[in-house]
């Protein structure tokens, strides 16, 4: 329950900084999901610790979101494919609720005024089904099994979350925004293709030393990272910086457009300035980690 509340107050101070405008502060968020996540699956694994009820409560969690989307009517909207388009941006269950459920606090009021958000209420449902796919990898890793066997499972797992994931998208689209059951289903299996090859790199192969140096860096004071990079990425946006008597930008345009921007291609421009930013957050948990000061919450 503690770190449920210190994620929580984490993500609002996220949300707030740096001016805390009450009257539209955003309440979801991307560390709010985290928190409500690890309050339900963690109180759920210490009322049961057997792997069939987590993929059962998985499975329900998927399809349950599946059935609610598409088969709900939005009130003064319709049905889904029959009165208006399926995953609608503005016109869907998930968006309708939380519009309801807080009004004038959701991300694109004040950013898009679409009036919803990517990390709202009801799509927390599949959301906790990312967190038992986690579950039962963990719980697979604590297995007695040998390294060769555990990482042949994690392949088997990859690959059965991207056939599934994509043959799922056919009717049920990838949608970040939404955390649509596919999505669900593919990023897992992305996510385990990684974590598959690192574990049959250290595990099996003992490749440990220079590579896996920047991620156990990174991984040891992980809230502290995504913290620096979220308020140094609203101080550099609201920072502002005269160009000229008559041209004024944030500090971020302004550093952006004096490097990155000089790269003609902008796929490139954007990794660019997307590894700048992370190399800049690297710095101050290298130091934490250099002084053995790791921030738990």
């Amino acid at each position: 329950m503690q770190r449920f509340i210190v994620l929580f107050l984490l993500g609002i101070v996220v949300n707030g900084f740096p001016f805390f405008q009450l009257d539209h502060l955003r309440i979801y968020g991307v560390l709010q999901r985290i928190a409500v996540c690890y309050l339900v699956v963690g109180l759920f694994y210490l009322w049961d610790r057997g792997v069939p009820s987590k993929v059962a409560v998985l499975i329900a969690s998927l399809i349950g979101y599946w059935i609610l989307v598409r088969w709900v009517p939005i009130p003064g909207a319709g049905m889904p494919v029959r009165n208006i388009p399926f995953l609608d941006p503005d016109q869907n269950l998930v968006a309708w609720l939380d519009r309801h459920l807080m009004p004038g606090h959701l991300y694109e009021d004040w950013v898009t005024h679409n009036l919803r958000d990517p990390e709202g209420l009801l799509s927390d449902l599949p959301a906790i089904g990312t967190a038992l796919l986690g579950m039962l990898t963990a719980l697979w890793l604590r297995t007695r099994r040998t390294v060769n066997a555990k990482a042949l499972g994690l392949v088997a797992g990859c690959v059965a979350c991207l056939a599934l994931g994509y043959f799922w998208a056919i009717w049920f689209p990838l949608c970040k925004k939404m955390w649509t059951s596919s999505y669900v289903l593919v990023a897992a299996g992305y996510s385990l293709a990684l974590l598959s090859f690192a574990y049959w790199a250290i595990e099996a192969k003992g490749w440990r030393k220079g590579w896996t140096r920047p991620w156990i860096i990174f991984g040891s004071n992980a809230i502290v990272a995504y913290m620096f990079s979220e308020l140094m990425a609203s101080l550099i946006g609201v920072i502002v910086v005269a160009a000229s008597p008559q041209n004024h930008e944030s500090l971020g345009g302004f550093l952006a457009a004096h490097s990155v921007q000089h790269i003609p291609d902008p796929g490139w421009s954007t990794f660019a300035w997307s590894v700048s930013f992370t190399a800049v957050c690297f710095l101050p948990v290298w130091v934490l980690y250099r002084n053995k000061i790791f921030v738990k919450v």
